[in-house]
């Protein structure tokens, strides 16, 4: 095992440097493929970070089935759960093709304007948090340099929370491991906060309505229970 986490060692070396010659071609004035090579060197990174973690029975994060991406500036992520049931919203990512950096969106939440939302239904949620880190800490969260990609959503594999969680049921008279096999570890990184939880599936569904509808709408759903 030793020799090959050695090996993995050097690799993950020379693409840190590739990554990082790649990131200082982004600079000057382009020739052609400076984008293309960034993304392959970033993609080849997070390869080599989730197979050292693994070899050495660390957790890592891998990416997460998860079909909709959300508004790196302001997702304005809302969080809404009771005893049975968990909802996360936010707002999605729609580029402005008239965008030329020189003005700002700002993001209304109590906005009257319909807007393209999504609702995650959080489904089998055993535990969750929400808050820091932002993303001007990411760099200072465990799972950096172990496959983290911010603004993505990601499944944490060896998870010691999860192993934690299961941990305290197992004293329960009606525990079954079984149950916990289809328990994971998901993490959603926004820009000024973090999402966490214990789950087995998030289901995702994206309308344009207004988020006060919308979270009247989750609102509803938890009173049904």
């Amino acid at each position: 095992m030793k020799p090959r986490i050695g090996s993995i060692e050097k690799q993950l070396a020379k693409v840190q440097k590739r990554l990082k010659e790649a990131a200082a071609a982004l600079s000057p004035e382009h020739k052609g493929g400076e984008m293309e090579e960034y993304h392959a060197a970033h993609a080849e990174l997070m390869r080599l970070e989730r197979e050292l973690a693994a070899a050495k029975g660390e957790p890592y994060a891998v990416p997460a089935d998860f079909p909709v991406k959300w508004d790196t500036g302001a997702p304005c992520p809302f969080f809404l759960c009771n005893d049975y049931r968990a909802f996360l919203t936010f707002y999605v990512s729609e580029p402005d093709p008239n965008w030329d950096g020189t003005y700002v969106n700002v993001v209304d939440p109590a906005s009257p304007e319909a807007a393209s939302l999504c609702l995650v239904t959080i489904t089998g949620c055993v535990a969750s948090k929400f808050g820091a880190p932002n993303d001007e800490v990411f760099h200072g969260h465990p799972l950096d340099g172990r496959g983290m990609d911010g603004y993505t959503a990601q499944v944490v594999k060896n998870s010691p929370w999860l192993a934690e969680v299961q941990k305290m049921n197992s004293v329960h008279s009606c525990y079954d491991p079984k149950h916990w096999e289809s328990v994971k570890h998901f993490i959603l990184w926004f820009h000024d906060n973090t999402f966490e939880c214990l789950a087995e599936s998030l289901e995702t569904e994206v309308a344009s309505e207004t988020m006060e509808s919308l979270l009247k709408r989750v609102c509803t759903k938890l009173l049904e229970q």
